[in-house]
């Protein structure tokens, strides 16, 4: 399984499974009322427990500035979130759950955490951090493998 060919089957399939698993987490987060983007910073705001600024969202999942300055306002709009001035840096706006958006983020967030450990624990922790150990790997040889073949 080393041929050209059997490496683009495999390269094939990575795109494939890429696309679908982007698509579930869509999908289920549209049938929650959210976009896959509005489920992670909702999941951001859920485990900061306490504030959180939208240049550490932007940077922690890679989401534009503005993306989440779209989806904040309608967390806003909900009374899901406040926000206050940051004292150490001015130009921030410090994010917090309401008590309502505590509410509504738990709902959320543990019904995707339940997803997600059925099929974690169907597949079992080992092949979970295969899975995980491999495509850490793939990611780190495409960023740095590529940039000194091209030097």
């Amino acid at each position: 399984m080393n041929s050209k060919k059997d490496k683009f089957e495999q390269l094939q399939r990575f795109y494939a499974l890429w696309k679908e698993g982007n698509a579930m987490y869509e999908d289920w987060a549209k049938k929650h009322g959210l976009s896959s983007n509005g489920v992670l910073v909702l999941y951001s705001l859920y485990e900061a427990k306490d504030n959180c600024t939208q240049k550490s969202i932007s940077q922690n999942w890679s989401i534009p500035k503005q993306t989440i300055n779209t989806i904040l306002k309608d967390f806003s709009s909900n009374n899901y979130i406040e926000l206050s001035t940051d004292e150490t840096d001015k130009r921030n706006k410090l994010i917090k759950l309401t008590r309502e958006g505590k509410i509504y983020a738990g709902e959320i967030i543990e019904a995707l955490h339940k997803r997600e450990l059925f099929a974690i624990n169907h597949m079992g922790v080992d092949n979970v951090t295969r899975m995980n150990n491999d495509t850490e790997l793939f990611i780190n040889l495409f960023r740095n493998g590529y940039s000194t073949e091209n030097e």
